[in-house]
C-alpha cells in the first residue's frame, strides 16, 4: 500500500528566500500561493511545502522542523563541497563537525550515511543514504571516512 513519503511540510518566513535556497538543492518550484509554496523534490513522487508565517520562531524539534533528503552513496560523498559552492555551510550534528561529515547513523542492524545544514530559517536539511541493513555488531556513529577505513566497503 505505502511506496513512500509524498509530501512534508516547513515552516519560513520569506517565501522567496526559501524558494531560491530550495531551488538552489535542485527541487523545482511546483504551485506558488499566498500561504503556501510547493516545490517538487522528485516531480510527481514528492514535494516540499513551505509555509510562510510567524509562527517561524516555534523551537527547533526533529519532529517538527527537520527534513531528511535521499541521496545516493555516491553524492554523500561530494555533498560536503557541493553545498559549499551553493554557499550552504555544513553544520555540527551529533557532536561531529562540518570537518567529519559525512557521518555514518548507527541503528543496527541500520547504517546511514548522513550531512547536516540549516534553511534560511534554522530548519534541519539532512541529506542521508543507506550503507548497510544488515550490520551484525552494534557500532557507534562515525564518520564516512572512519567507516571505510573500518569497514572496508560501501
Amino acid at each position: 500500500m505505502i511506496k513512500g513519503l509524498y509530501e512534508t511540510h516547513l515552516p519560513v518566513s520569506d517565501i522567496k528566500q526559501s524558494i531560491e535556497f530550495y531551488e538552489k538543492l535542485g527541487l523545482q518550484l511546483a504551485f506558488e500561493g499566498e500561504r503556501v509554496t510547493f516545490l517538487w523534490i522528485d516531480k510527481g513522487k514528492s514535494w516540499l511545502g513551505l509555509w510562510e508565517g510567524e509562527s517561524v520562531e516555534i523551537p527547533y524539534h526533529p519532529s517538527i522542523r527537520h527534513l531528511a533528503f535521499h541521496v545516493e552513496l555516491a553524492d554523500i560523498k561530494k555533498a560536503k563541497s557541493w553545498l559549499e559552492a551553493k554557499g550552504i555551510e555544513v553544520r555540527e550534528a551529533f557532536g561531529f563537525s562540518k570537518d567529519h561529515q559525512p557521518l555514518v547513523l548507527m541503528n543496527a542492524p541500520n547504517a546511514h550515511a548522513a550531512i547536516y545544514f540549516n534553511d534560511p530559517d534554522g530548519n534541519s536539511i539532512e541529506l542521508m543514504t543507506p550503507i548497510d541493513f544488515e550490520m551484525n555488531e552494534k557500532r557507534n556513529m562515525m564518520s564516512l571516512q572512519q567507516w571505510e577505513e573500518e569497514i572496508g566497503f560501501v
